[in-house]
């Protein structure tokens, strides 16, 4: 196996120069930096990063935990924090929690075990109790929350501006002719969701339209429940909405289900739209209207400031909050028939 000295040897460098050069810690010369690193390519050159920790107490390794990767919005939002972690010299972990709070518990203390120095955590949606949350927040190792943020714990975060969002979205809907608008929502318990039924209801409340409890529809992040649930609401013409809104997009795939199912055609017989691209989007037809987060630039803003954190750029003791703007693709699922 080729060793670090070698390296140093093939491009006619010192042993720190390579170092520097892999860590990025010390500026090297462009001309140096590109000698060291067709050395490295030439000999095919691994730097052993778990001896280095040891030596420096120092991983460079950053996790973040996601509920679920198959939903298209949590892969953008890896990306976004890969990519800003390796801009300034990190790796990133990412790991998938099922939306468990006891699973969410066991990937903190294996990241922990793997040394991370900063974790972002998007949080389960199954219940987890207050106490749990802060001494999981309010342990020694940095954390940035982001796109979900919990109640009552102060902590770093970074999300869209949710409540603006779900209001832009219904507004557009209520342009578009629209007055029985239902809402179909994820885990309630979440406080995104929570913000995006607020948001509904101040663009009912902006346009004169009282608020129906009968058209809001609490579901979960599984499109087969929501389904169900969107059926039996569904198949009396007499009490049907003429829209509906979708807080995200596994809930807006159950009730798309729950429209073929009960042989509706959107727009023709009822206006639609939803936070969130659907992974398939391209494929349906008509093509749906969306309220898109800024997924990639969540994940890089919260990375940024989890490196803030951890390298002492940023030393205040107040949380810090972003929240980010959504925009509106309008398609053709939201407009008028004919």
């Amino acid at each position: 196996m080729p060793s670090i000295k070698k390296v140093a040897e093939i491009a006619g460098v010192s042993v720190g120069t390579v170092s520097h050069v892999i860590t990025g810690s010390v500026p090297v010369s462009e001309p140096l930096r590109l000698k060291v690193q067709a050395a490295i390519r030439d000999l095919n050159y691994h730097p052993n990063h778990v001896a280095r920790s040891l030596k420096t107490s120092k991983t460079q390794t950053l996790g973040i935990i996601v509920p679920d990767m198959t939903i298209s919005f949590f892969p953008q939002l890896i990306r976004g924090a890969e990519t800003a972690a390796r801009q300034r010299g990190y790796s990133l972990i990412a790991v998938n929690s099922d939306d468990d709070g006891e699973r969410q518990k066991e990937l903190l203390s294996l990241l922990r075990s793997q040394r991370v120095e900063g974790i972002l955590l998007v949080i389960a949606a199954a219940p987890t109790p207050l106490n749990q949350l802060t001494r999981i927040l309010d342990a020694s190792i940095p954390m940035v929350c982001l796109d979900r943020i919990p109640d009552r714990v102060p902590v770093d975060s970074v999300s869209v501006e949710d409540v603006a969002a779900a209001e832009m979205g219904v507004e557009h809907l209520i342009a578009m002719g629209a007055r029985r608008i239902a809402i179909a929502t994820g885990a309630i318990a979440l406080k995104n969701e929570r913000r995006r039924l607020q948001g509904y209801k101040q663009a009912l409340f902006g346009a004169g339209i009282a608020v129906e409890e009968e058209l809001i529809w609490h579901g979960n992040f599984r499109p087969e429940d929501v389904s169900v649930i969107c059926r039996a609401q569904l198949s009396n013409p007499a009490t049907r909405p003429d829209a509906v809104f979708c807080t995200n997009g596994p809930t807006a795939l159950g009730v798309l289900r729950a429209f073929r199912d009960c042989g509706l055609q959107t727009p023709r017989d009822i206006a639609f739209a939803t936070f969130d691209e659907l992974t398939v989007d391209d494929l349906f037809s008509p093509s749906i209207t969306t309220v898109v987060q800024p997924a990639y630039d969540i994940g890089s803003r919260a990375a940024q400031i989890l490196l803030d954190r951890i390298e002492g750029v940023v030393t205040q003791t107040e949380s810090i909050t972003v929240r980010l703007p959504a925009i509106l693709k309008i398609r053709d699922s939201s407009r008028r028939p004919g």
